[in-house]
């Protein structure tokens, strides 16, 4: 009797230890969610083929340390009889296992990057390497962050770490691979260790809560896990809050009120009231959710989650088969009504107002500024939705395609949306729409020019512009010394207004064409020739004489600076000095 109470004192007296730190794995049977890794490890010792280095890497709280400490344990258990080699399964009853999972093993070397960095603790650890371990088969070097080493610590360790001697193995772990340098990670035999899937983490934290005696709803079970995101050890603290919490009895509401939750429906509710756009509801059930304790920032993580769902399940209806029924049915009806517009919409604007009550003095605010962007933004059509109401003369279809839209209301902010698209499509849609012009060519683009009284940029683009290349929405020229440096901006910004659709004008080093100027005065000369050569002409000029050839011109040419490039060749007087030549002095600027 005397003992027993002896004994019960002092399991009072003992600190207590958390649950994490309490149900850590001790060999490869305990270890969650990491099967392909442990198959490769229990291979590789049973077969012998064991690396002189593994680099462990994974999101916080996997079990990267952990299985550092159980491969440790693996190489050097001698078994209950002293006599056994490296196991896949260690004893725990031998020495070595005894110390090493007390962490109190002198071969066992444990060291945080984080806090060591330098390269005087990697000289101090390559000094060690070369003598052998005291009691174990193994020295084991167990290097924790090993991202944060500094670059010439890694420089130090790399030759050891490329050759160490038979009886030194390492061990490293890191939560950001991409900062260990690929002469490091070529040297090491690496083990990606996933994030645990959920269901397996509401399973173990079913098991924990068995073994400590605590009911535990299966709903705050799925909250938990969920919660965690694939981390045991960030799951097992909240479980362990959630056990101090409610006493011993752990429910989903407990759940909630602790993580700053809001209820799963009443997310699902809130999300199905903004794709209706319907404003005033959206704002009153933010304000009860807010009230009720519920984090604004993790409303809208929970909505960007179930728009993720919600889009997931409208491209593959199978994606939702481990969600409860009655939830499924619920996003596979949304999913059905909803234009997947809409969604990626949703997506854009959640994820702006995301960021916005993050850094908003009053996120409560800010988050629902977000929700009543997003009602308003739902009901909107798709740009190309509009833009056929706008031709037809009809009132554009809302993008929500039948959520359940309410009827147009007094002050409602729905119906005014809906009232605001219709009215510029009933103003605009029966006035005629004009085709705008669409030049192809490089001379096509100076007669836009010249139409549209550019007389400007009419005398650049014909005396001091080389065509190199011309396209609809590309044009690329080389321009003379003389021409204004802000010539392809000017022109860019003209065409881009001018034919309504995105031009760019950019400059080349190619040769080119002959400007137009010179184009029209070979093709001038051509023709005086030609005419000088026509036997009328001749017997014109021989009939009176001191006659002579003053212009020739084609039939039915028009009195253009362009004409076709066929008419006669323009004033080539060069313009004045400054950037730009004063009118007089530009051929065609009688308008």
């Amino acid at each position: 009797m005397a003992k027993a109470t002896k004994a019960a004192d002092e399991q009072e007296q003992l600190p207590y230890r958390v649950l994490a730190r309490k149900y850590r794995p001790v060999d490869f049977t305990t270890l969650v969610g990491q099967d392909a890794m442990v198959r490769t490890l229990r291979n590789a010792i049973a077969s012998g083929r064991i690396a002189h280095a593994f680099m462990l890497t994974g999101v916080r709280g996997v079990g990267k340390t952990t299985t550092a400490r159980i491969i440790a344990r693996a190489l050097n258990c001698v078994g209950a009889d002293g006599k056994g080699g490296p196991t896949v399964d260690p004893c725990g009853v031998c020495d070595n296992c005894k110390a090493i999972t007390e962490d109190r093993h002198v071969d066992v070397i444990e060291m945080d990057a984080a806090s060591r960095t330098g390269i005087d603790d990697v000289r101090e650890l390559i000094e060690g390497v070369r003598y052998r371990p005291v009691s174990a088969r193994y020295k084991v070097y167990i290097i924790d962050e090993v991202h944060m080493l500094s670059e010439k610590a890694f420089n130090a360790l790399l030759k050891t770490l490329e050759e160490p001697p038979p009886h030194v193995k390492f061990l490293f772990a890191t939560t950001e691979i991409r900062k260990v340098p690929v002469t490091v990670l070529s040297r090491c035999q690496r083990f990606d260790l996933k994030r645990v899937p959920q269901e397996v983490l509401e399973a173990h934290f079913a098991k924990i809560a068995e073994a400590e005696k605590v009911e535990i709803s299966p709903e705050a079970l799925a909250l938990l896990a969920r919660a965690a995101d694939g981390s045991v050890r960030d799951g097992l603290s909240m479980l362990d809050q959630a056990i101090a919490h409610g006493g011993g009895v752990v429910d989903a509401n407990q759940v909630r009120d602790m993580l700053g939750l809001a209820d799963r429906n009443g997310v699902l509710d809130l999300f199905e009231k903004t794709m209706r756009g319907d404003a005033a509801a959206v704002v009153a059930a933010l304000g009860e959710m807010h009230d009720a304790g519920a984090d604004p920032v993790v409303i809208l993580q929970d909505l960007l989650e179930l728009t993720h769902w919600v889009t997931r399940l409208k491209v593959a209806p199978e994606a939702g088969a481990s969600s409860a029924d009655s939830e499924r049915t619920q996003g596979l009806a949304m999913a059905q009504k909803l234009s997947m517009a809409s969604l990626t919409r949703a997506w854009t604007l959640l994820m702006k107002g995301l960021q916005e009550t993050l850094h908003a003095p009053s996120p409560a605010r800010a988050a629902e500024m977000a929700l009543i962007r997003l009602c308003y933004a739902a009901e909107l059509p798709s740009p190309s939705d509009a833009l056929k109401a706008l031709h037809n003369g009809s009132v554009p279809a809302s993008a929500t395609n039948g959520v359940g839209a309410p009827a147009p209301r007094p002050g409602g902010g729905g119906g005014a949306a809906a009232a605001r698209v219709a009215a510029p499509a009933a103003a605009i849609a029966p006035q005629p729409v004009q085709d705008l012009p669409a030049p192809k060519t490089f001379t096509e683009v100076v007669a836009l020019l010249e139409a549209e009284r550019e007389a400007r940029l009419v005398h650049h683009m014909m005396h001091h512009v080389h065509e190199v290349r011309c396209e609809p929405g590309l044009i690329e020229f080389r321009p003379e010394p003389n021409a204004p440096k802000d010539l392809a901006a000017k022109l860019s910004e003209f065409l881009s207004n001018a034919t309504g659709r995105r031009w760019i004008a950019s400059v080349s080093r190619d040769e080119g064409k002959p400007t137009l100027v010179a184009q029209k005065a070979s093709r001038g000369d051509a023709l005086r020739n030609q005419a000088e050569n026509n036997a009328i002409v001749q017997a014109i000029l021989k009939t009176f004489p001191g006659a002579k050839l003053e212009t020739v011109r084609r039939k039915g040419e028009e009195a253009s600076l362009v004409a076709g490039l066929h008419g006669p060749v323009a004033d080539d007087e060069p313009p004045p000095s400054d950037e730009y030549p004063a009118d007089d002095d530009i051929p065609g600027s009688e308008y």
